[in-house]
């Protein structure tokens, strides 16, 4: 199984047909609390940036539901502050990135755009939405997702639109995983997000070659 089939059977179809329930955008509100868990018991900082993965249609409607989402962010870019791109990876899933220093703010804008998907019928098409952070004590990354100085310990939290749940992905050199960071991850958020209990949906994003975040 390659690449491309094995996201689709992770976070595509075969999450589809396994999911426990329906999945909601308002879960995404979850990380409001999580990421102060992240920073104040397990010494992870927020990037400041997240993203929304999802698989592309070749069809104007689809376009225009793209652009919707492009004109709401836009809307609210001068009162939340949140910057916001739309790109697409090697492996030619789209990607829409949203970077802001208030948590809040992201989450919020994130909530948007994955709604107005929703909202358009295309729901399906989204995958995951991702949230990063980096170990205090390492290189902090700016709020475009790049690294300042050295090498911090990169983590994420991935929702999967098709399971309505939430599980980490700390990625190591040489495409390697902690798992030992992941569990850690996983038994202190426990109770404030909807957990992945299937570890075989724990699917690793990683990035294009020469990327350093899963979006890029």
């Amino acid at each position: 199984m390659g690449l491309l089939d094995g996201l689709r059977a992770i976070l595509g179809s075969r999450a589809e047909t396994d999911a426990g329930r329906d999945a909601d955008p308002d879960d995404l509100f979850g990380m409001s609390t999580a990421y102060l868990t992240m920073e104040a018991d397990l010494g992870y900082e927020s990037l400041d940036v997240g993203a929304l993965c999802f698989s592309g249609v070749d069809s104007s409607d689809f376009r225009e539901a793209v652009d919707e989402v492009e004109a709401i962010l836009e809307a609210g870019r001068e009162e939340t502050g949140t910057e916001f791109s739309v790109t697409v990876d090697d492996h030619g899933y789209h990607w829409v990135v949203l970077a802001d220093d208030d948590p809040e703010d992201l989450i919020t804008s994130m909530h948007f755009a994955a709604d107005t998907f929703i909202e358009h019928g295309y729901g399906s098409r989204l995958l995951a939405a991702v949230f990063a952070y980096e170990k205090r004590g390492g290189a902090l990354g700016n709020r475009d997702g790049g690294e300042t100085t050295g090498a911090g310990e990169s983590a994420y939290w991935i929702y999967s639109f098709r399971r309505g749940r939430f599980y980490p992905f700390v990625p190591k050199s040489g495409r390697e995983r902690d798992s030992s960071a992941e569990f850690t991850l996983e038994s202190a958020l426990d109770g404030e997000l909807e957990i992945e209990r299937e570890k075989d949906y724990w699917y690793p994003l990683w990035p294009s070659e020469g990327g350093t975040h899963p979006w890029e």
